[in-house]
């Protein structure tokens, strides 16, 4: 009921606003998106098209694999923190995202063996990956393909199914909403500013009465995840193939993971990932675990903790 009275609301909300306000407001909204992203990332040539990516920060090279609804811009926002504590970020748009290509084989492993060709092109020999949400599918292949060219491998709120169950399951009025928001850049504008907590409840995962726990900080952190997801026109091919990827049983063989790992979620995501970290942590050898009691798909509230604890993590001597 939640969910369809939020659609309702868009709609009275919408009407009442009036048209003309409407689409002015709208069109603003759709210019400032493409300023925010214009010159931001570059785009590189591989054998399956283009890939984007943008680079921020200097020191250690890091890279940052974004999750559903991401993009370069995504990335680098889940870094902000690291690219304080001194690392150069190098944060990828994945296959359908943004400027990236959609090649027919838009597979975790396939992105994973294209983010090679990124790390060629910069002269980067070995970093540490991280990998949030979706972007974890990408980042334990990429670990389990190329462990000579990942030194550490973090997987935070990691997407996969790991029990042949899909971990995210919606009603039929969440799909009903959710289809809609991703048709439609009108409709993820409007809701997302018409119902903002119930956007963060339903596309994030996050409970929104944490915002009212939380410092202004990371209250502006949560509003600007989702606001990144617009416009959501230009992310719609990843965002549905990582809905696959994630709700598909992993071919992925965790077990055989040899890279240094360290997982982390929340109790309380919505997306049902610290089962997910707990299972993980079991299959991938002499794996780390931390699950906090709060915090949701988007760690709300805990963003210096998982800063301190990946910072610490990388700047950990290899184990041969």
């Amino acid at each position: 009921m939640t969910t369809r009275r939020t659609v309702v609301m868009g709609i009275g909300g919408l009407a009442l606003a009036g048209g003309g306000y409407a689409a002015g407001a709208f069109h603003e909204a759709r210019l400032q998106s493409d300023t925010r992203l214009f010159a931001q990332g570059e785009l590189i040539e591989t054998r399956s098209g283009a890939l984007e990516f943008a680079i921020a920060g200097s020191g250690s090279p890091l890279m940052m694999i974004h999750g559903t609804g991401g993009g370069f811009d995504q990335g680098l926002l889940f870094a902000a923190g690291l690219r304080q504590r001194g690392f150069r970020v190098i944060a990828p748009s994945r296959f359908g995202y943004l400027g990236s290509a959609f090649p027919e084989d838009a597979s975790p492993a396939h992105q994973a063996d294209v983010l090679v060709e990124l790390l060629d092109h910069l002269g980067i020999d070995r970093l540490p990956v991280v990998g949030g949400s979706a972007g974890a599918l990408t980042a334990a292949e990429f670990a389990l393909r190329h462990p000579s060219r990942c030194s550490h491998l973090v997987l935070l709120v990691p997407a996969a199914n790991l029990t042949d169950r899909d971990p995210v399951q919606f009603t039929a009025l969440q799909e009903i909403a959710v289809n809609m928001v991703l048709g439609s850049d009108l409709w993820f504008w409007a809701l997302a500013r018409l119902t903002p907590e119930q956007m963060i409840r339903t596309l994030l995962a996050t409970d929104p009465a944490l915002l009212d726990q939380v410092s202004e900080g990371e209250r502006r952190r949560a509003r600007a995840i989702l606001d990144q997801i617009f416009p959501i026109s230009r992310k719609v091919n990843g965002l549905r193939t990582d809905g696959f990827w994630a709700g598909t049983p992993t071919t992925t063989a965790h077990d055989r993971i040899t890279v240094r790992t360290l997982i982390l979620s929340c109790d309380d995501d919505l997306f049902g990932t610290a089962a997910t970290a707990r299972l993980l942590a079991e299959r991938i050898p002499g794996a780390a675990l931390t699950i906090y009691p709060t915090g949701g798909h988007i760690w709300l509230g805990r963003d210096t903790e998982v800063t301190t604890e990946i910072s610490s993590f990388v700047a950990e001597a290899q184990i041969p």
